[in-house]
């Protein structure tokens, strides 16, 4: 009996650590949830918010923009900072400013409000969403558990956005569009209080191990300005002396950013960090995948209300089957497979499963249905969740506990700057497409089709650059067989 009865009385001990781990993953998700959830709620709520507040065509673009280019400029400065002054305080405070800026928005009675409100909540979105894959690594160190929690993280952002559709429709028909910020304070007040005691304390190295104010300036100058002259394309053109003046001066701002880490004392971004051949690959491979694969969910809602004359709420039903496989997917197997054949070739199983997405929608009818030619396109979208999950696994297994919130920063930035730029060009393409066929006589439907085959197609030749990279690049550990 003693022999049996001491390793029992130490099992509450071996299992309370871990326990206590879950709250934070499921305070760390609500957070990724509420960052992606705003995100494409906002694009369904767009026509009632113009005509409410009177914002003019070229204004009410600046409801988007204006989040976008605060949270894109921002997260590599807020992933830096995480690792020096800590991510648990970083984390809180972006939760908190994101939730006050989502009252605001919600009584906004001017464009100038909202579109304010909007900066503030890209501001306290980079905050907390920088450091929450550096909280989350450094949480979950052994493979397994890290593998199943990166999941359940990937699956919140997959699912928030097609969640984010259907639940902007209804609240906007159903209730009006204030609501669609109003639904963040409760979560970003619960989300507050359970992280508070359940996400673990770090002081952080300090301000002195990285206080670079000059490439602080630099870089999210650079970005913030990068930014604004890719989502203003569509407005001004790739060839107008605005998008390449600014476009050169972000340039040159973010190549001095470079030069400057390279050669400062304490560098807000220590370039070590891209001499991981799993973090620059990994980055490089997302910008690929996200700048092709966010056309899915913004030209797919498009053709569908455009060509097939779906409402809002309908629209999200008919993407919802693709999170529901995104979710059983990432959930239910990514981790398992990523254990027993290595994340790398299932990273590259769920980008192959990817351009058969956008290859099949290169086909897509202009009477299409829904059956035959959109179900088959959402079911096949399970090649995200196991994409998604092993991408994040081999971005953030380069980088070292003191460089985790950085790593972190950097994965989101690459993130944002992917579907800025993938809007921008494949939303271009399709347009120029679509004037030049309606000029030479085509019906609208058939025009507004065939523009969106050539933005899919492009998109599936950002997917095969992105597998063949990640097949000549990445490398994972090798696993045997369980």
């Amino acid at each position: 009996m003693p022999a049996v009865s001491a390793p029992l009385r130490a099992l509450p001990a071996l299992l309370t650590p871990q326990r206590s781990r879950w709250p934070a993953l499921g305070v760390l998700a609500t957070g990724m949830l509420m960052t992606v959830l705003d995100g494409s709620i906002v694009t369904v709520a767009m026509p009632a918010i113009q005509s409410d507040l009177g914002f003019t065509p070229a204004g009410l673009s600046w409801v988007v923009n204006a989040y976008l280019i605060a949270f894109g400029s921002l997260l590599l400065l807020a992933g830096r900072l995480g690792d020096l002054v800590g991510r648990k305080r970083l984390f809180l405070v972006g939760t908190a400013v994101f939730t006050a800026a989502s009252l605001l928005a919600g009584v906004a009675t001017s464009p100038a409000v909202l579109i304010a409100a909007r900066f503030l909540q890209g501001i306290g979105s980079a905050l907390a969403s920088a450091v929450s894959l550096g909280i989350l690594v450094t949480l979950f160190t052994e493979p397994r558990e890290r593998a199943r929690a990166i999941a359940v993280f990937s699956f919140t952002g997959a699912a928030g956005a097609s969640i984010g559709q259907v639940l902007g429709g209804l609240l906007t028909d159903g209730l009006s569009w204030h609501w669609i910020f109003f639904i963040n304070l409760p979560i970003g007040l619960a989300a507050l209080a359970v992280a508070a005691p359940a996400l673990p304390r770090d002081r952080g190295l300090g301000l002195r191990a990285g206080a670079d104010t000059a490439g602080a300036l630099l870089v999210t100058g650079g970005l913030m300005l990068g930014i604004y002259s890719v989502v203003k394309v569509e407005e001004y053109g790739w060839t107008s002396a605005r998008t390449l003046g600014t476009g050169a001066v972000a340039a040159l701002l973010l190549a001095g950013f470079f030069v400057r880490q390279a050669r400062a004392r304490t560098p807000l971004m220590p370039l070590r960090i891209l001499r991981s051949r799993s973090v620059a690959g990994a980055n490089l491979v997302q910008m690929l995948m996200v700048a092709a694969l966010f056309s899915f969910q913004i030209l797919v809602a498009l053709y569908l209300q455009q060509v097939l004359g779906y409402g809002a709420a309908e629209t999200g039903l008919a993407m919802l089957p693709a999170a529901a496989v995104i979710g059983a997917v990432s959930l239910g197997v990514s981790a398992r497979l990523g254990a027993r054949f290595g994340e790398r070739n299932v990273l590259l199983t769920g980008i192959a499963l990817l351009i058969g997405v956008l290859g099949l929608l290169t086909r897509v009818p202009v009477h299409a249905h829904y059956a035959t030619d959109i179900l088959p396109v959402m079911l096949l979208a399970a090649g995200f969740g196991l994409a998604l999950p092993a991408l994040t696994s081999l971005g953030m297994s380069g980088a070292n506990e003191a460089d985790a919130g950085l790593a972190s920063g950097l994965f989101n930035t690459t993130q944002q700057i992917g579907m800025a730029v993938g809007v921008a060009v494949l939303s271009t393409l399709a347009a120029s497409r679509t004037r030049s066929l309606t000029a030479q006589g085509g019906t609208r439907a058939e025009a507004l089709t065939n523009g969106y085959h050539l933005a899919f197609t492009v998109g599936t030749g950002l997917l095969v650059a992105a597998f063949v990279i990640a097949y000549g690049v990445l490398r994972g550990p090798r696993t045997t067989t369980a």
